[in-house]
């Protein structure tokens, strides 16, 4: 649909552009609300009925004569105040559509967009908020690919941070464990983590005075000092593997993995903190509360000073944060180094590294950074943008997003079915938030065993003839799509609170649904295959070539195709609605609509009993195009697409 309105854009300005200062910039073309008034809308003589001092129907009506020649139109009418409403001819639009389904649409934007997302502290186990942001960033990556763009992913790793410095302290100074003790440690490390995490916040509320050790592991953390710093690495490295086991089970995968610690070993804040300070972004407080520390004014309230540098020379997050995002745009003239960290499918994800190795890919100098960070950073990314713009990066200001998101609660029901602990007061509550600090929380591993445990048994009730390994193969696709549709489907800043019964319904507004929609049409070609030895890869060709009888079909069942096939052509205009507003829950209510539409058209009219073959032939044809775009919506999505259910 895009390709067409920007044809007809086009051919509608080169009829017109001789007898009216009508710019492109006013020719929107929009959809009427109902069928009976047509299908697209061009509202523009209304405006410029204005600059012409004209009735704006008048002009309207004086223009539709001009239009007449404009392809695959059947009928145009002025309709309301002054607007111009287009009836597509069906048949030429469908073979337009179909012709179209592999021809490029979009062009590249960018010179590179980098996109980081996850950046899960590497102290402890993923849990189901890191979920949500791993699917909002894939799937943004996925739609920009999609566009043609040169698309990076990275998932910064704060392998430096408190979090980790936290854990090093409760492995040696709560349990005393050397190096040694640690890597013995066997099972879930993550797991351990997870736990261990939770007895040091707690320690530390009743042992204040631990503070001081806590900064003393920082420094030697940051400085490379030993044991700290070979505990930390090994801990952050370890935890790490995990997290990208967790993500490979959702399909979220990454390119690079820069570091904290090789930020602060390529001296990475160094040069960011000269520019600072040359620029006077950045200044040393001599007296009051933030004496010693090196702080930037906050924009818009003077009265407000944010801390970069702490009186004790450690850097803060945000002042790493201004130095990577630096990074990304390739405005440090400085880079990392790179080492292979795993092989995912066939494909190395880097890490970076201090120290000179192997030849690497070159990462960074992204012209449009995407920041995928829950909404409660809103702040600290203001201050990276601050950054910038205190620099003169005022274009790469513009174009830091900060692409933010709520939390993720679970139902009473939920937490209870995965063995939390919930107390008589939460069990009244619609949504239960978790706190990783005191062991409230639920592990993304954890969810999705439940998910597929729960689908598993779905599918042995359905496909009891199956082997095993295929059944859990199944069951694994049903809950990568349960849990990937659910974190896509509400807005983004609005608080999720995930319901297993919710989430796994193959019949409500779900990721099942979807997929389940998707191998009935499978079914029906393979059963076209068996019984007749159709051939699919014909389709597009016999469609192109013979005649399509819409007219001869009864009048109701030209509308229910139309409505089909046109919802469907607008597949695009909803993938860059989508990227635009950062709200994927339209593409994925576009899935779930185009679902309902095909299951009701499904329903009406019969396709391997037809026995007029001009009218089968036309409901194999409008199948066919909706499974192709429906299998590359999902694909969009990251939902997996089953061969049975």
């Amino acid at each position: 649909m895009i390709r067409y309105k920007a044809n007809l854009k086009e051919q509608i300005l080169q009829s017109l552009m001789d007898r009216y200062p009508l710019k492109e910039s006013q020719l929107h073309i929009s959809y009427t609300p109902q069928a009976k008034m047509g299908d697209l809308a061009l509202p523009f003589p209304l405006q410029l009925a204005k600059e012409m001092k004209r009735h704006p129907r008048e002009l309207a009506t004086e223009i539709v004569p001009l239009l007449s020649d404009l392809p695959r139109i059947d009928k145009i009418e002025v309709a309301g105040p002054g607007f111009i409403n287009l009836f597509l001819n069906r048949r030429d639009f469908f073979l337009h559509q179909v012709d179209s389904l592999d021809k490029r649409t979009f062009q590249q934007e960018e010179k590179k967009i980098i996109i980081e997302h996850t950046n899960i502290n590497p102290n402890k186990a993923a849990h189901v908020g890191h979920l949500r942001n791993a699917v909002l960033g894939d799937t943004l990556g996925r739609c920009l690919k999609y566009k043609e763009e040169n698309v990076e992913i990275q998932n910064y790793i704060d392998d430096t941070g408190i979090q980790v410095v936290d854990v090093t302290f409760g492995f040696m100074d709560m349990e005393h464990k050397t190096l040694e003790d640690i890597q013995k440690i066997e099972g879930k490390f993550d797991y351990y983590c997870w736990d261990l995490y939770t007895r040091v916040f707690s320690y530390l509320e009743k042992h204040p005075d631990s503070q001081s050790r806590k900064s003393e592991i920082l420094r030697k953390i940051e400085d490379g000092q030993q044991p700290e710093a070979e505990i930390a690495e090994h801990i952050s490295r370890r935890i790490l593997r995990a997290h990208l086991e967790t993500m490979k089970r959702i399909d979220v995968s990454y390119d690079v993995l820069p570091c904290e610690s090789s930020i602060l070993g390529r001296k990475f804040w160094d040069k960011a903190f000269s520019l600072l300070k040359e620029k006077e972004a950045i200044y040393l407080v001599d007296e009051g509360l933030n004496k010693g520390c090196w702080v930037m004014r906050i924009e818009d309230d003077e009265e407000r000073e944010k801390i970069i540098i702490r009186s004790d020379g450690t850097v803060t997050y945000v002042g790493k944060d201004i130095a990577y995002q630096l990074w990304k745009f390739g405005l440090l003239q400085k880079d990392f180094y790179y080492e292979p960290f795993i092989e995912d499918n066939g494909k190395t994800i880097w890490i970076s590294t201090a120290e000179p190795n192997e030849p690497a890919p070159t990462f960074g100098d992204g012209t449009l950074v995407y920041n995928v960070i829950d909404t409660r950073q809103s702040y600290l990314q203001k201050i990276v943008v601050q950054g910038l713009k205190s620099l003169g990066y005022q274009s790469q200001a513009k174009k830091s997003i900060h692409y933010s998101y709520e939390m993720v609660a679970l139902s009473p029901k939920s937490l209870d079915e995965l063995g939390q602990k919930v107390s008589a007061e939460d069990k009244e509550r619609d949504f239960v938030e978790v706190s990783g600090r005191k062991g409230l929380g639920v592990k993304a591993d954890d969810l999705l065993d439940r998910l597929e445990q729960k689908a598993f048994l779905e599918v042995e009730k359905r496909n009891q003839e199956l082997p095993s390994e295929q059944r859990r193969l199944i069951a694994r696709q049903i809950a990568t799509g349960a849990l990937r549709y659910f974190m896509l489907k509400f807005a983004r800043n609005s608080i999720i609170v995930f319901d297993f019964e919710e989430a796994l319904n193959f019949e409500g507004e779900t990721g099942p649904y979807l997929q389940y929609s998707l191998v009935r049409i499978n079914s029906i070609f393979r059963k076209l295959k068996d019984r007749e030895n159709f051939a699919e890869k014909d389709l597009k060709t016999l469609v192109l070539e013979q005649n399509i009888p819409i007219d001869t079909l009864p009048e109701q069942e030209q509308a229910d195709f139309w409505e089909l096939v046109f919802y469907a052509s607008q597949f695009e205009e909803e993938i860059q609605h989508s990227v635009c507003s950062l709200e994927f829950s339209h593409l994925a209510k576009f899935a779930f609509n185009l679902c309902q539409k095909f299951n009701a058209y499904y329903h009406k009219y019969q396709v391997l009993a037809e026995k007029d073959q001009n009218t089968k032939s036309l409901r194999i044809w409008t199948i066919q195009y909706v499974r192709e775009i429906l299998k590359r919506v999902l694909s969009l999505m990251g939902i997996p697409q089953p061969a049975r259910m």
